[in-house]
């Protein structure tokens, strides 16, 4: 036997022997598909300051090889959502952080068709073997004390169904500082943007985690 097969023979079962899970391996890099609306797609932002983008450099910055897909549509509904997302899906990616809702209040739309909308699209990443993130939004206050509690209480029955992280509030710590928004007071500015990304990472960092060191 040749000297250079046994190396070659040697190299791939050391791989095996130090690779046996994704997160030894420094070559693993993690697909996060970020999908929503506007909150993610960067309304009125630069792409590098979207919520995709300013995602991904913090990750890069813990050490951790990823990769962020801006998949947020301005707009959007659960039910717009719903329609695209297994286009979004053929990219396999390996965390989802699904964002939605937020135009579902606005509009004052029914929570019940939100709700199974939402469910539908958790139900559509976990099959298609991703983990996922749920955002939770709240609904104005010009709908009434009972549509608000019915609309905010979607987000908490779904993640815990489906034993899925929860972020309460997609907007918790933007929304009532008017130095994080833009003028029209609803989206953040990209200072906002990164202030979502300081509360949200801990939970993306504990789930690419999870991925690293999950079976390959």
């Amino acid at each position: 036997m040749s000297s250079i097969l046994v190396w070659g023979i040697t190299w791939a079962v050391a791989l095996i022997v130090l690779c046996p899970v994704r997160g030894v391996c420094a070559e693993s890099e993690i697909h996060i598909l970020a999908f929503g609306d506007s909150l993610t797609a960067g309304y009125n932002l630069p792409p590098s300051k979207s919520f995709a983008a300013q995602l991904e450099q913090r990750v890069l910055s813990q050490g951790r090889k990823v990769r962020v897909t801006n998949a947020g549509l301005s707009g959007d509904t659960s039910s717009g959502g719903r329609a695209r997302l297994a286009w979004s899906l053929q990219d396999k990616p390996d965390l989802v952080i699904l964002e939605l809702g937020a135009n579902d209040g606005l509009r004052g739309l029914d929570p019940a068709p939100m709700r199974a909308n939402l469910e539908a699209m958790i139900k559509e990443c976990l099959e298609a073997g991703a983990r996922v993130i749920l955002a939770g939004m709240r609904a104005p206050v010009n709908w009434g004390v009972a549509y608000r509690k019915e609309f905010e209480q979607v987000f908490p029955d779904l993640a815990q169904k489906y034993d899925l992280p929860l972020y309460p509030f997609f907007l918790d710590g933007v929304i009532s500082d008017p130095g994080l928004l833009l003028e029209d007071g609803l989206h953040p500015n990209a200072d906002g943007v990164g202030r979502i990304v300081d509360g949200i990472l801990p939970m993306v960092l504990d789930e690419v985690d999870a991925l690293l060191h999950s079976p390959a």
